[in-house]
């Protein structure tokens, strides 16, 4: 897993998995903590996540809302779109473009 980016946009590539969780929480907070406005994460390099990186997420659009901020989901591929769904965190989570599958 990489994540490369600043404080209002992020881009995250590879697997945001169990592997990854502790490092992307710390860049998350990190970004969330030190900016303003919109955190915006493009997620269209992700490979996969699992129930971990999920959590990663969902912990970090609450630390967002904490800040006053907002975390915003960018390019999500097809596979987490639709467990996004599946879950119905797409009506919890921010995501640019809204064009989610149904599972």
């Amino acid at each position: 897993m990489h994540i490369k980016g600043d404080h209002a946009e992020l881009v995250v590539g590879g697997r945001l998995d169990v592997r990854s969780a502790a490092d992307a929480r710390t860049t998350l907070h990190r970004a969330l903590d030190t900016g303003e406005g919109d955190l915006v994460l493009d997620l269209a390099g992700l490979d996969s996540w699992d129930a971990t990186g999920l959590g990663v997420i969902m912990g970090a659009h609450r630390r967002a809302g904490r800040c006053g901020r907002r975390l915003v989901l960018r390019a999500v591929p097809p596979q987490m779109q639709r467990l996004l769904v599946a879950t119905r965190l797409h009506r919890i989570l921010a995501i640019e473009g809204e064009t989610l599958t149904k599972p």
